[in-house]
């Protein structure tokens, strides 16, 4: 009988240290952690939006932790391919994801066989930044703001074009929202970037563009390009006297460009809470706030839940603008 209890009390010893492990280690995890450099991934070319909050970030999480946190630049696939080295990246946090919202939650509608899905591959950290998209036209456009140009729209189907930053960026889905909710005709032209886009447009081969506020603020300035209205839900601090498209005639229109920061799914949850305090709370650094504010992105330090919600929301509306809109890239 002894020998019966001591076997049993071992067995249950056994079990309640196989149940304690995963906590010991996941705890161990985020004491350590970062246990040595991190790398925040930015699956695009250097000098954009998202690679800036990047290398902002990097900058100042590596002061709060005491440890190298560095920026690398994997583009392609309109981000995918940096979405993806990620995803399979070992989930301890030292790799992380600095993303553009449209590989969030307008690939996954356009891409039928993306490497990763969001919702198991990427755990949501926090949204980083945002900027208001700008409708911009070249000033030869007759139309001075956005009913002027649905007018025209109309009288000339499928004669205006416009230019995006490629298949399946943001500024390519919101000239198909834009589409959809005038019920206009419009003929898509997409570039490799915002750089060639915005010259073609200044040249006159395309009429109009959806384009990041800050890429296209000094053109606006200048008089080389008019600004129609701003697609964020309230009117730009850097644009005050323009309107939003809500404002112009189209109730519920809200396309703002926004970045975030993820992890690797199985990141063990004490560390990414850890990655989530130390991200807010360097964003939320007064000297951080105006660095942003000095290129043009509104902070955004939303926190890991907030950021979830977005990413569900937004994926819905952007799934059923690409559906009625008959897109596909393979």
């Amino acid at each position: 009988m002894a020998i019966a209890r001591a076997q049993v009390r071992g067995t249950l010893w056994l079990l309640m240290a196989a149940c304690l492990t995963p906590l010991v280690i996941c705890q161990a995890s985020a004491d350590d952690f970062p246990a040595h450099v991190v790398t925040i991934v930015s699956p695009y070319q250097a000098g954009g939006t998202n690679d800036l909050i990047a290398r902002i970030l990097a900058q100042k999480l590596s002061a709060r932790w005491g440890r190298s946190v560095v920026v690398e630049n994997r583009p392609g696939a309109n981000g995918g391919i940096g979405v993806a080295a990620v995803a399979r990246a070992a989930p301890d946090g030292h790799t992380l994801l600095a993303i553009a919202s449209s590989a969030l939650t307008i690939n996954p509608a356009l891409y039928p066989k993306l490497p990763y899905k969001v919702d198991r591959d990427l755990a949501p950290i926090s949204q980083t930044g945002s900027v208001p998209n700008v409708l911009v036209v070249n000033p030869d456009v007759d139309a001075t703001g956005v009913q002027a140009l649905i007018a025209l729209a109309k009288a000339t189907p499928g004669k205006l074009a416009y230019a995006s930053q490629g298949n399946g960026s943001n500024g390519h889905a919101t000239g198909e929202l834009f589409k959809q909710r005038a019920q206009i005709e419009l003929l898509h032209v997409p570039y490799k970037g915002s750089a060639p886009a915005i010259q073609d447009l200044l040249g006159s081969q395309v009429q109009l563009m959806f384009d990041n506020l800050p890429s296209v603020l000094p053109l606006i300035k200048s008089g080389r390009l008019r600004a129609l209205a701003v697609t964020s839900a309230e009117r730009s601090r850097l644009l005050p006297d323009t309107p939003t498209m809500a404002e112009s005639g189209l109730p519920g229109f809200d396309s703002s460009a926004w970045f975030a920061l993820l992890a690797p799914r199985q990141t063990p949850e004490a560390v990414r809470a850890e990655i989530e305090r130390a991200t807010v709370d360097v964003l939320n650094a007064p000297d951080t706030r105006e660095r942003f504010d000095a290129i043009g992105i509104d902070i955004a330090p939303t926190g890991s839940v907030a950021l979830t919600k977005r990413i569900e929301m937004e994926s819905r509306m952007w799934s059923d603008v690409v559906a009625k809109a008959g897109i596909s890239i393979d």
